[in-house]
This record gives C-alpha cells, structure tokens and sequence, in this order.
C-alpha cells in the first residue's frame, strides 16, 4: 500500500456537498411529517431505512432512477475509481468474484459470490484462493466472461503509470515486491504474466499469496477486482465508457454534467444471485452548487444524492423542519480527529499529547461539527462503529463523552507539568481551507486550548495539495503542525482496511503519509502482522480491539466524532436501506422505484 491514495470510504467526503457542511447546531428536529409514521406524501417516515429496509415489497420494476450530485466520480474505470460512492454505483455495471451482501446494517459488510459460483476455497495454510465462475455470466455483447478477462482487469491495477489513482491492495499483496509491470509492459505473448494468478481453464482462476492475508477476499470484493476484456480496454480513456459485466451499460456520459445507464440485454438474472435491476434506467445529473441539488431534492425532481455526504446546512434545515419522513440520520464509518505529529515539540511527550484531549471541550467540537445529528455522536476513541472489534463509546479512556466532555482543565494542567510545560505552550493546527466544517473545528479546538494556556494558531492549507503538505513528515515539521486535523474511513470493513496506514510503522512515508503521528510501535506493528494471518474472524475481531486500544493508549489522537449526517431518499424510492458496506451510505444496487412510470 506504499502506492495509497486517499481512501475511498474517506474520499467520498470529498464531495462538494461536504465542503459546505454544517458550521452551526443542526435544526432542532421536529415538525412537517410524523417522526417515525411516514407522511401524507408517502415518504417512508424519519430514519426508516436506517439499517433496515423501507418499503421493499413497493419496489416495481421499470421506470427511471434519478440521481444528483455535486461532484462527479474522480473516474468511472474499475480500476481507477476511489469514491466511495462509484464503488456502489459501479456494481450497475461491473460484477465481481464476489461482493458485498445486498443487507442493511452489518451483514451488509458480509462477502458473497456475485460472479463465482461460492467463496474461495482457501488452500495452503491461507496463501491459496481458488474459485471458479458460474454458468451464464456474460459481457453486454453476450460473449462469455472469463477467468482470463478477470485476471487481465486486475493485472490493470500494476498499471499506476496510465491508470493512478485506485486502490492497489491488490498489488501490495499478490506482489509485494513489485515485480510485475503490468498489462500494458507485460512481454508475455497473451499480456497475462502475472504469476500469482493462475487460469487453468476460462472457469477456474487461483491466486497465490506469497504470504497469507486474512482480508484478501475482502479486497477482491472491491471494484478494483472487476473483469476487464482486453479488446474493449481504452487505457486511460476507459472511464469514459466502461463495458458492462452488470444489469445496465452506459448509453451516454458526460464528465460532470451528466451519466445515463440503461439496460444491458444480455445480463441473465439467472446468472445474478445479487441485482434485481429494478429500473429501465439510471439516470445522473450533476450540480455545481450543492443547495441547488438540495433544491432539486426537495422539490421531488430527484430520487436520491449519488454523493452520499448528507444534505447542506440550508437544504437539512428546511428538510428537517418540513420533510422529516424523507430522511435518515446514519452513522457514516468515518471517525474524524485531530492528531499529534510526534516530530514536532512538545507533542513528542505524551503528558502534552494527553494536556490537549483533558483540555478540548469536546461537545463544542461536536457543534462545530453539526451537532449529534449532523455532526455525530461525541467520539471516544479510533475504530469506526462498522469495523468488527469496535466498541463505540464503551471504549472511553479518556472520559471524552463522560466527565471530560466539556473540557477538564484541572487533569489538561496536572498534564502540562507532567510534560514539563506548566505555563503551557503554543503550537500550531493545520487544516484544509476547503473544507469550512474542519475550519470551524479548529476554532472550537483553538478557543477551548487558550484557557488551559496552549496557544494555538490556525493555519489553513490548500485542501487539494494534502499529500504533499500534512503528507510530507518534513513540511509538518517545518510548519511546526502539532495539530492536524483530520477524518478517516475504512477502504473496507477491517481494522486492516482502516487503520494499517495510519498505525503501522511501514506506512511512513516521504510524501503522500497518512500515518501522520509517526506511530512506530513494535507492539501495534506486530499485532497487525499477526492479524493478516490469523484467519478466524474472532480471533480477528479481538486483534483489532487491542490495536485500538493500544492507539489509544499512546495519545495520538483526539476523536471528535463517529460521523453521522442527513441522507434524503424520495417519497418514490423503494427497497432502501444504508449499508455497513458502503460506510452507511444506502445500498444503490437493489433500489426501486414504487411508481415505475
């Protein structure tokens, strides 16, 4: 993963709609519909489909899915996509060896086959993956999809040169030493060289692992695992019009204005233990301006926000108040904090680290972020709710969402003299300029630290230019960034697929970290190296607790937030529910319409 880009999960927020999020308290709830009863519109009712299923036996088949969104995806290619929303959006119209479960809630984050007929058959002590396809999976064009087409779609992701920009697990674990050059290098006669995947016959398809992984096939889940015909492959350009594997094909794309899907006629349902293909078509319309998509919303022209980073402060508000029964308030798997970069002084010494978590007022940073309807639940710790080992507010070391939720300056002073700077000291937060709820947060931080005697300025970066800025050790250090605010979501639901590159020493890098503390802790680091071999998903789930407690432990960080916000879904929307999998988005691939005209 020395390659890792932002991630995913975490990168769906960096939709525009989250760039004007919420500077104030959300709206007190209330008003317009019943809370839980539905409305006179027909809306399902508030939080209705919110780990559960609004309205599924209502989901007709035909008519036309609308959706909106302020951003468009960073690139609809399999291979290069890393918006958390274009990997639910994709499974329109790419399949997999195997996907997440179309259930709401947890079960959701659960595998299962989509173009294989089961789940690997797991050999060779964990390093052995052996699947094999099943009858009647096939290309838009009706030609039959191979072993060798999936292998040749993953072989793209060695290909940084020409397609950069996805997640390259994949290649961090099938070659970890980077001796494959991928596809379009590849000298091999059929450009199928990559030897930690065989294909014995066009059904059969085995990877070997030079060293077992626990979550591999919790990476092959990940659209980077999508087929892709070598005759069909554009190189760079294949964004632009994928070809379908799925349900529907792309009739027409225009890069952020418009996407339009329609049915692919050679797709069996048969073959397809996983879609329904519920509409005729899938329509996306996207918006410069994140409160005329509300507008849009509101009004009943759109079905759903492709975006999946909860509604405006204008929009919220005025659904709030009028159109309850049309919303849901789900966690979204990210947590977000501030962390302490150990190069930069006094923050080398934990009694300073811990002097700025006794001395933060934790509910004002949960305003600052919308409060706990928009914002969250006041965060305690460093696991998401979604990832398995997580214990949401039980784990609370430090009393953040207890006795110290508003701030202990008596425990933030016994801390200072600890760390040998009774007077306190000064430091400076860095955070991203387009991002004004992160700006907001920061002057909450600011304002509680001034009354325990740390003195903190602001420092507000480029938000686009965040590898090479809070992502180079040097910079930080020279910046004297002793705070750096920030938010993190899980690629996949594991503590590997969220905390690796944060936590673990090998994941410091030059340019491009995100293991912005500079943890380097054998302890964390050998727990990680004994969690990717230990293949019981107890043992796992135990193994992460312990990381996050013992990331805890060492005062790295100071959570605000397990993030929630405000999805719509409209009065027409059928068979909705959010998803584990998708970090509390709502599950696209199954949606249907109750009117289907």
């Amino acid at each position: 993963m020395t390659t890792q880009r932002t991630p995913g999960r975490r990168k769906q927020a960096f939709a525009a709609a989250a760039a004007v999020a919420a500077l104030l308290t959300t709206a007190a709830c209330g008003g317009g519909d019943d809370d839980n009863g539905g409305s006179k519109s027909g809306a399902a009712g508030f939080d209705a489909a919110n780990n559960k299923v609004a309205q599924a036996s209502e989901a007709k088949k035909g008519g036309t899915l609308k959706f909106g969104g302020a951003q468009d995806a960073d690139s609809w290619d399999t291979t290069r996509g890393y918006y958390g929303f274009m990997w639910n959006f994709a499974r329109y119209y790419s399949r997999q060896l195997v996907t997440n479960k179309t259930e709401p809630g947890k079960p959701g984050a659960e595998i299962t086959p989509d173009l294989a007929s089961g789940l690997a058959k797991v050999t060779d002590d964990g390093k052995t993956y052996t699947y094999t396809l099943r009858d009647g999976v096939t290309w838009e064009d009706g030609k039959p999809i191979t072993s060798k087409d999936i292998k040749y779609g993953i072989e793209r992701v060695w290909a940084q040169d020409v397609l950069s920009g996805g997640p390259t697990y994949l290649k961090d674990f099938l070659d970890p030493k980077g001796e494959y050059k991928g596809p379009y290098k590849d000298t091999s006669k059929d450009k199928l060289g990559l030897k930690a995947i065989d294909t014995p016959d066009d059904k059969t398809i085995v990877f070997h692992l030079p060293t077992a992984n626990s979550d591999f096939e919790e990476v092959l889940a990940l659209v980077s695992a999508s087929p892709v015909r070598q005759d069909k492959d554009t190189k760079s350009k294949y964004g632009l019009h994928p070809f379908a594997t799925g349900p529907y094909k792309f009739e027409s794309y225009s890069p952020g204005k418009n996407l339009t899907l329609v049915r692919n006629t050679e797709w069996k349902q048969a073959s397809d233990p996983v879609r329904k293909a519920y509409p005729d078509k899938i329509t996306v319309q996207f918006f410069s301006d994140a409160n005329q998509l509300d507008q849009r919303l509101l009004n009943g022209d759109l079905d759903l926000d492709i975006n999946q980073t909860g509604m405006s402060p204008q929009g919220r508000t005025t659904a709030l108040k009028q159109h309850k029964a049309n919303l849901d308030n789900p966690v979204s798997g990210y947590v977000r904090y501030a962390v302490f970069p150990q190069s930069v002084k006094p923050f080398d010494n934990i009694e300073c680290r811990k002097a700025v978590i006794y001395g933060a007022d934790h509910v004002s940073l949960q305003t600052a972020r919308g409060g706990p309807v928009a914002g969250g639940d006041i965060g305690t710790n460093m696991l998401p709710p979604s990832v398995p080992g997580a214990e949401g507010q039980k784990y609370d070391p430090y009393e953040i969402a207890g006795a110290n939720k508003t701030g202990n300056a008596d425990e933030a002073k016994k801390a200072l003299k600890a760390c040998g700077k009774p007077n306190g000291f000064s430091t400076t937060i860095a955070v991203r300029n387009n991002k004004p709820v992160e700006v907001a947060t920061a002057q909450s931080l600011q304002a509680s630290l001034k009354k325990v005697g740390i003195n903190a300025q602001i420092d507000q970066y480029d938000g686009s230019q965040t590898a090479g800025i809070i992502g180079s050790p040097s910079n930080v250090k020279k910046k004297n960034y002793g705070i750096i605010i920030m938010g993190w979501g899980p690629d996949f639901p594991s503590v590997q697929g969220y905390g690796l590159p944060l936590w673990d020493s090998k994941y410091i890098l030059d340019s491009g970290n995100n293991n912005y503390a500079l943890i380097d802790d054998k302890k964390i680091d050998g727990l990680f190296d004994t969690y990717v071999k230990t293949l019981d998903d107890a043992g796992k789930t135990k193994i992460s607790t312990e990381i996050n407690h013992k990331v805890m432990e060492g005062a790295y960080y100071l959570p605000f937030t397990f993030e929630k916000f405000i999805n719509w879904r409209s009065d027409n929307l059928a068979n909705v529910y959010t998803s584990n999998g998708y970090s509390g988005m709502y599950d696209f691939v199954n949606l249907g319409l109750k009117s289907a005209k």
